[in-house]
């Protein structure tokens, strides 16, 4: 069996970024109080896991968080109403989140302020997303595909402006303003807000993909970058599993394969990637 490894698979700069000022919070506990990161702070249970063993706590709800903490913002952002109101209860705050996202936040935000209507191409119960959202004070539309697109009233009169969630596909978002252009029948700014960590990721996920028998893709089930990785693979035609650990692996199924293409998302440690590879490896 031959084992052909992405470049790219693993953390990228905004999960790694994240990640370090979380640890550095860590490092002085008795300046910052308890921890909690608001959900996730980043997509991958594993992760998470080892931070909960270090006294990290996760609150989903940040209402929850009790003044003398620290709240630590997800790499994904979150609503400005959630991160103000969190300062105005005395909260510390500490915002981990990606700077690529920030600059998706501060663009719509720019655009918005022109009176400009959001369509925004990403998954609407995403916590990127509903950051997203939150700086779109003219108004805004979320739909995950050309059909949802489709279905949305688009009166003649307003402005709109394109955006997509840091982690989508490109080549859909490609085809959305071709599909915008039609449906507009005007011109409409299109802000580039994906991640082109993201887009080195799928590129090279569709260029493995051709040249193996089977991909596999490690990483967190409620990553988007991760599932979209998945998804590329997917579209190639070649047969694609995707997991979270070593152990999820169809063992039996991969005996037989004699190319094995293995990437993993922007928020998977280097050593799931390593164990995968070494299982597999050893079939």
């Amino acid at each position: 069996m031959e084992i052909l490894r992405a470049s790219t698979a693993g953390f990228c700069m905004g999960v790694d970024l994240a990640l370090r000022k979380l640890d550095a919070i860590l490092e002085e506990p008795k300046r910052h109080g308890p921890i909690h990161t608001l959900g996730p702070i980043i997509h991958n249970p594993q992760v998470m896991a080892d931070y909960a063993a270090r006294g990290v706590k996760r609150t989903d709800d940040p209402e929850d968080v009790t003044v003398g903490s620290t709240a630590v913002i997800r790499a994904h952002g979150v609503p400005q109403c959630v991160k103000q109101s969190l300062k105005d209860r005395g909260i510390r705050v500490v915002d981990a989140t990606c700077p690529r996202v920030r600059t998706a936040q501060k663009l719509i935000a720019k655009q918005a302020e022109k009176g400009r209507i959001l369509l925004l191409f990403g998954e609407k119960d995403h916590p990127e997303v509903k950051g997203l959202l939150s700086h779109a004070a003219a108004g805004s539309h979320v739909f995950d595909s050309p059909e949802r697109l489709a279905e949305i009233d688009l009166p003649p009169g307003p402005e709109y402006f394109l955006a997509a969630q840091t982690t989508q596909d490109e080549l859909e978002f490609a085809r959305i303003q071709e599909m915008l252009k039609i449906l507009l029948n005007k011109d409409f700014p299109v802000l580039s807000t994906i991640c082109d960590a993201t887009m080195k990721r799928q590129q090279e996920a569709i260029e493995l993909a051709g040249g193996v028998d089977y991909m596999v893709v490690v990483g967190g089930f409620e990553s988007g970058n991760t599932r979209r990785l998945a998804q590329v693979a997917r579209a190639v035609g070649v047969p694609c599993v995707h997991v979270e650990t070593a152990d999820q692996l169809p063992l039996d199924e991969l005996r037989a394969v004699g190319r094995i293409g293995l990437t993993a998302g922007a928020s998977t440690p280097k050593k799931i990637i390593d164990r995968v590879q070494s299982v597999l490896a050893s079939l």
